[in-house]
């Protein structure tokens, strides 16, 4: 655990990588398959969701007029990970973990998402050793919008919410850190242009447009 006074907070999918857009072209290939649209409002049920999976093949399931979708699940979740490995970091991610870690601002993984996956990009990406901790989806019952995940990273880091700043893609993601009494900045990917972020101090284009001296902590 740690001392420092200030923390930044970051989800994994979509907002340090962009997985979410990886996972929703497997989607869409994958309907496609079938001659099929991929629902948008599909898609919007399984952001932040641990059981999208199982949204979307019961979805296309239901359409196609099967119930056997264990190919279907296999081929998707192998086109996932093909795409997924192929994926950069975000504009201006690398700087501003650079920034924190030369501030002393204290770096930590907030994700609905497993330690092995988020590990492993982190890894491949070149960045896993600018965090502190990583707190995932199986250390908590609940996941986002819940906010169990924001919770369990200020205690792990005993820091009050006041001291943290929370980055999230997705609306699932800053309602999770607002309910946590943390403040988000929102960088929306691809598929999340579209929403709403009523609770987030900050939406940005991406994170090359941030600047730690716009947000002042209150500690």
């Amino acid at each position: 655990m740690t001392t420092g006074k200030r923390a930044f907070l970051l989800d994994f999918d979509g907002l340090i990588c962009d997985t979410e857009s990886a996972a929703h072209r497997s989607w869409a290939e994958e309907y496609s398959r079938h001659g099929l649209p991929f629902p948008a409002g599909v898609w919007h049920r399984m952001l932040g969701n641990p059981n999208g999976e199982q949204l979307a093949l019961a979805d296309m399931a239901a359409k196609i007029g099967t119930t056997n979708m264990a190919g279907v699940a296999k081929r998707r979740a192998s086109r996932k990970t093909q795409l997924c490995d192929q994926e950069p970091l975000r504009p201006g991610v690398k700087k501003l973990l650079e920034d924190a870690a030369a501030a002393e601002v204290v770096l930590a993984v907030v994700s609905s998402s497993g330690r092995e996956w988020v590990q492993h990009h982190l890894t491949r990406l070149g960045v896993a050793d600018y965090f502190l901790t990583l707190v995932t989806g199986e250390r908590t019952r609940q996941h986002k919008p819940h906010p169990e995940l924001y919770r369990l990273a200020l205690h792990e880091l005993r820091l009050p919410a006041r001291a943290a700043l929370a980055f999230e893609d997705s609306p699932v993601g800053s309602t999770a850190a607002s309910a946590a009494g943390v403040d988000c900045v929102v960088v929306p990917n691809a598929t999340s242009q579209p929403w709403t972020f009523g609770n987030a101090i900050a939406v940005l284009p991406d994170l090359t447009h941030f600047s730690a001296e716009d947000f002042a902590f209150s500690t």
